[in-house]
Formats: structure tokens, sequence, C-alpha cells
């Protein structure tokens, strides 16, 4: 198991480029199973979670060919249609293939999900919204059985969900009847979705907006060949943008959109940075102090809950007091106990963390438990004064790629090691 050293304070300098974003490749790929084809994927982040997804492709029958940051999937002979548990344990976003393959083979059996330890994600809204299209889906032995012929209908969730709205969508490819999906998802993720099932066939009014209107493919035809460039990671261009800020250093992000950003570049401007945006990057350039900000995570284009935990380090050297509250999953505050560990204060009632700045943090032994603490965690340790020992950063690994050779590059002191 691995671990990484760091030692602090850093400063930072030089420019990061982005990799492509974990949460659009993921329902992506399983999209490339609803409808036999050669798809090719560019911009593709190499991370834990694609691997395990690439493993769950090839069980189900699809070849899948790696060459640097591009996937080739070939669809034509899958013949599968299982997830088993001991792949979707690992990665909650292997619930995507459930709408795909109920598009396709009208029979899908799904292992309930696993994934990161904190707090419930339900599927309900992606059993009900199947069932509303016509499925028969009951739960056995620990898997989700789906089958049956779709139909066209009105699914309206109560809540906007990323993933029911990303299993709807591709379980609507084989459908040739029209799919209204209201208080849709409008996540720069579930728009790339919907440009890339718009390049296989179907027809989608209504994308980046909250509501959808989906008509799938006539069964003319046999495959597709498809090209699609995965959109940059948006959460991994705000994690460095909010390093920059806390080790008050100047920075340039590359391969980026900054229009998927400008709830954190505002955040961040009331804290006390300026910036210079260009359509593919974002030099930051923070203040001598850091204003302290209350920030309410919301769902897309509010504050992403995905970029909570990094505030959180932030706000705990700004020049004053300030809350972070989380609207989207109450209980996503394991980071706060280990910053805590580095000097923090920080206190926490419901899922609202109150935070009184300090002048510093200084090292010690920390651990991760899940992806965005994990990054948190190595924000913390970037700042700090002295060696910060992070353990159990294989959470980093599923959502970050090459975290510590893109730190070191830009002058951080990091090192992973065995133990």
């Amino acid at each position: 198991m691995d671990k990484f050293i760091i030692n602090g304070p850093s400063t930072l300098n030089g420019e990061v480029e982005i990799s492509g974003a974990k949460n659009a490749v993921l329902p992506i790929m399983t999209a490339c199973l609803a409808f036999p084809g050669v798809y090719r994927l560019k911009n593709v982040p190499m991370l834990r979670d694609t691997k395990t997804m690439i493993k769950l492709l090839e069980i189900i029958g699809a070849e899948v060919d790696v060459f640097n940051d591009e996937l080739v999937i070939n669809s034509k002979k899958c013949n599968n249609p299982e997830a088993p548990y001991e792949l979707v344990k690992t990665m909650r976003a292997s619930f995507y293939v459930l709408g795909p393959l109920l598009s396709r083979f009208k029979y899908s059996k799904v292992s309930l999900p696993g994934g990161c330890a904190w707090g419930p994600r339900p599927v309900d809204y992606h059993i009900k919204a199947f069932e509303q299209m016509g499925a028969k889906v009951n739960l056995k032995g620990g898997y989700i059985l789906a089958e049956g012929e779709l139909s066209g209908t009105i699914v309206e969730f109560k809540k906007s969900s990323v993933g029911a709205t990303g299993n709807v969508l591709m379980a609507c490819v084989n459908l040739n009847e029209k799919v209204i999906i209201k208080n849709a998802a409008m996540e720069p993720e579930i728009v790339d979705l919907c440009h890339f099932l718009i390049k296989i066939g179907v027809k989608i009014d209504g994308v980046g907006t909250s509501e959808l209107k989906v008509v799938g493919l006539d069964n003319k035809t046999e495959s597709v060949n498809v090209e699609h460039t995965i959109i940059p990671d948006r959460i991994e261009a705000g994690t460095f943008l909010i390093a920059s800020a806390i080790t008050k250093s100047n920075l340039k992000i590359v391969n980026v959109n900054p229009n998927h950003l400008i709830a954190v570049t505002d955040a961040l401007l009331a804290s006390g940075c300026e910036f210079e945006i260009d359509e593919r990057s974002i030099n930051i350039f923070p203040g001598k102090c850091i204003k302290p900000v209350n920030i309410i995570t919301d769902i897309y284009p509010g504050y992403p809950t995905d970029l909570q935990a990094q505030w959180v380090v932030l706000m705990s050297l700004a020049d004053g007091s300030s809350m972070v509250q989380d609207t989207i999953y109450n209980d996503r505050f394991s980071h706060i106990p280990e910053l805590n560990r580095l000097g923090a204060q920080i206190t926490l009632e419901e899922n609202i963390a109150y935070i009184q700045g300090v002048k510093k943090l200084y090292g010690a032994e920390v651990m991760s438990t899940d992806i965005r603490a994990s990054a948190a965690m190595i924000l913390g340790g970037i700042a700090a004064f002295g060696e910060t020992v992070l353990s159990r950063i294989y959470h980093i690994d599923r959502g970050y790629e090459n975290i510590e050779f893109k730190l070191s590059r830009i002058g951080v002191d990091i090192k992973r090691v065995d133990y």
C-alpha cells in the first residue's frame, strides 16, 4: 500500500495541464455498449477507475485497446449483459452499464454499487425511471435485474441527479420513441455524454438545459464508427486553482474550459484572487491574504460538491471565519478531523463546517477517506510546515491522473513510497 510524503510549505510556479474528465469518460465508456460499433475516445485520463471500467467492458464482451490517452472500444461482439459485484463494489460508476445494456439486450444484471465510503447514493431514481419506461426491475442476491421492452414516456426526477440522468439517456439509445427527461442534470459531463450520443445517431433536444427530449436510433444501422474527445476535468482544474490560492502562488492552468468553472473562479475572486482567462487556459494570481468566503454547494452551475473539501482547506488559512455547507451530500466531511490534525480549527454541525482561519498548518500523519478528501489532504500538506504523511492514497488514484508528477513539476516536494 502506498503513501505520500509531503514536505511543505510549497511555493508553486509554472503550468499544469488538465487531464480528461473522470466523470465524463466513465459514462461515455459505458455508452459504447448500447449500440454495436467501434468508438475512439480521446483525452482519456488513465485512472484506476478508467482501468476498472475497461475490465468491466471486457467482461461484457467489448474489445478495448489503449493508446496513451486514447481508447478504442469495439462493442460489436458484446454478449454478456452482466456487471459482477467484484468490480461494481470498487466503483459506483459501474452502475452506469445498467441503462445501455437494458437498451441493447432488453436485459441487464448489475450489482448494487460500492465505491467511496462516504454517504448514501441511492439508485432509486435510476430504478423508478426504468420502470416508468416499461422495464421490470427486481433486486435479487444483491443484484439489480432489469428486463423488458422500453417505451417512450416522461421521466421527472424529484431532485436533479447526474447518475440517473446519464443512465436514462443511455437507455434511450435503441428506443425510437420520445422520452422527455424533466429536472435533468445540466452538468458539463452530462452535456458531453449528450454530444457523444448525438454522434451515434440519437436525437436530443435541450442539451445543457433541465429538460431533455430524446429519440433513439431507428435500428436501420448495424454498427457505427464514432470518434469523441473527452472534456477537461473541471474538478482537477479547480483543485489546482485552489492549490494556487492556498500557497499564494501564481499558476497557469491549461487544457481547461473556463466556462465550466465560473462558480469556482467567482468564489476565488471573492477570496482575493485575480485571473487572466482565455478560451483554453486560466492564469491565477492570488492576493496577499486569503479573504473568508462562505460556500454552499449546489447542482451545476452552482459550486460543486467535489470541490467542497478543497475549499475547506483554503478557508482554514483565511483571515477570519467562514462556513461551508454541503447540500448535495450531507455527510461528506470526513476530511475535517484529518485537517484538524494539521492544526486547522474546524467544527462540524450537521452538514455545515464552521472554520476559523489559522496562521499556519503543521505537518502530521493523516489519511485519505475518499477521492476529494484525498485531494484536500494533499493541499493541506502542501501548505503545512514540516512533513505530512498521507496514507490510503489509493483513493486519489481513482480520480487524479499522475497527481504527484504534476505537483512535483510545479514545485511541490512530494514522494510516493511503499510501506
